[in-house]
C-alpha cells in the first residue's frame, strides 16, 4: 500500500536507467556518496528512489520529476569496498520538492498518489501473441547493438514483467526511457515500446536505402 511508503526518499540519479514495480535489477555501487546513501538506507527501510537526471551540463543536474522507488533485497560488500545490491521496484513517484540537507547524496519529498495502481498492475488484455513482433524486432536490434539478453528466461515471466523488463533493458535514449517510465499502464508502455522501436527500424532502413 502506498500509505506505507516514505514521503521523504533518498534518490540515486542514474542516466539511461529505469526500474518498474515488481522488477529486480542488480547495481554496483562504488561512489562514496552512494555508499553513504546505501549505508543509511540499510539502517532504515532499505528504500531508495531511482530517477534519471536530465541531459544537461550543470554540476548538480536537474532531475526528471518521475522516478521509481525500490527496496534493497540483496546486499554484499566486495573486498575493494564496493556494494553489490539488488533492488526490487515498488512504486513510481512524483518529486514534489528537493530537500536541503548536509549529506553527500540528494533527498526529495515525493508523492505516490499519481501511481497508486502500480503495486496491483496486471493487464490481462495483452497476450503473448501481441509481443511476437516486438520480440522479433528487439532480438534483431539487440544483436546489432551487441546486447545479450536471456530470451528464454524472459518468456517465463508474466506479460507485465516481460514488457517492463524489455522497457528497462532496451538500449534506448535517456528521453525515450523516461517516456516509457511515465506511461500510464503496461498496455500504454507496450504501445510506446513499439513506437520507439519502429523509429530505430525505420532509421536503419533509410540508412541502408541511402547507401
Amino acid at each position: 500500500m502506498i500509505e506505507n511508503l516514505p514521503k521523504k526518499i533518498s534518490v540515486f540519479p542514474l542516466s539511461n536507467f529505469i526500474i518498474f514495480p515488481n522488477t529486480s535489477v542488480p547495481l554496483n555501487i562504488f561512489e562514496k556518496r552512494y555508499i553513504n546513501m546505501i549505508d543509511d538506507s540499510m539502517k532504515g527501510n532499505r528504500i531508495i528512489g531511482m530517477v534519471q537526471p536530465k541531459n544537461n551540463k550543470k554540476n548538480v543536474p536537474e532531475l526528471y520529476s518521475i522516478g521509481c522507488a525500490g527496496k534493497i533485497t540483496s546486499f554484499n560488500e566486495t573486498d575493494d569496498g564496493r556494494y553489490l545490491i539488488v533492488i526490487k521496484g515498488l512504486n513510481r513517484f512524483k518529486i514534489l520538492n528537493e530537500l536541503n540537507n548536509n549529506k553527500l547524496y540528494r533527498e526529495c519529498e515525493v508523492s505516490f498518489e499519481e501511481f497508486n495502481k502500480d503495486m496491483f498492475e496486471n493487464n490481462n488484455e495483452i497476450k503473448f501473441a501481441d509481443l511476437e513482433l516486438i520480440f522479433k524486432n528487439l532480438k534483431s536490434f539487440f544483436k546489432k547493438k551487441g546486447y545479450i539478453i536471456n530470451w528464454k528466461q524472459l518468456e517465463k515471466q508474466s506479460l507485465d514483467q516481460t514488457i517492463n523488463t524489455l522497457a528497462m533493458a532496451s538500449p534506448f535514449s535517456l528521453e525515450e526511457k523516461q517516456i516509457l517510465l511515465e506511461t500510464d499502464d503496461v498496455n500504454d508502455r507496450k504501445i510506446e515500446l513499439e513506437k520507439i522501436l519502429n523509429t530505430y527500424i525505420l532509421d536503419n532502413f533509410n540508412n541502408k536505402t541511402l547507401q
